[in-house]
């Protein structure tokens, strides 16, 4: 069974960065897909990032692209987000997810997710 906890959520003024990263377990081979979601209060889920081990494609919402990076170190078995010049609108809890089979994908309605961290910034 996939387990995927994060960490590396926090507080920051509007403009900081932060890194957050997602230890993945349960499952030894490249996954189809692994990726960020984020969740803020009264609104939808939103898929951020997505990452594709078979050939290293990403994907970003457009509400994110040039300001996170996502990436993984398979030796870590850790998926990461580097965020930089962190707005008000960014914060939400903040979701690893991990599709190792192509079943639903990562942007959307992943079939695996870790329990979240929570990126607030402050203007």
């Amino acid at each position: 069974q996939v387990q995927l906890v994060e960490s590396g959520g926090g507080s920051v003024q509007a403009g900081g960065s932060l890194r957050l990263s997602c230890v993945a377990s349960g499952y030894t081979y490249n996954y189809f897909c692994m990726g960020w979601l984020r969740q803020a209060p009264g609104k939808e889920r939103e898929g951020v990032a997505a990452f594709y081990p078979a050939d290293g494609s990403t994907y970003y919402a457009d509400s994110v692209k040039g300001r996170f990076t996502i990436s993984l170190d398979n030796a870590k078995n850790t998926l990461y987000l580097q965020i930089h010049s962190l707005k008000p609108e960014d914060t939400a809890m903040y979701y690893c997810a991990a599709d190792p089979f192509k079943s639903t994908g990562c942007q959307r309605n992943p079939p695996n997710w870790g329990q979240g961290t929570q990126v607030t910034v402050s203007s």
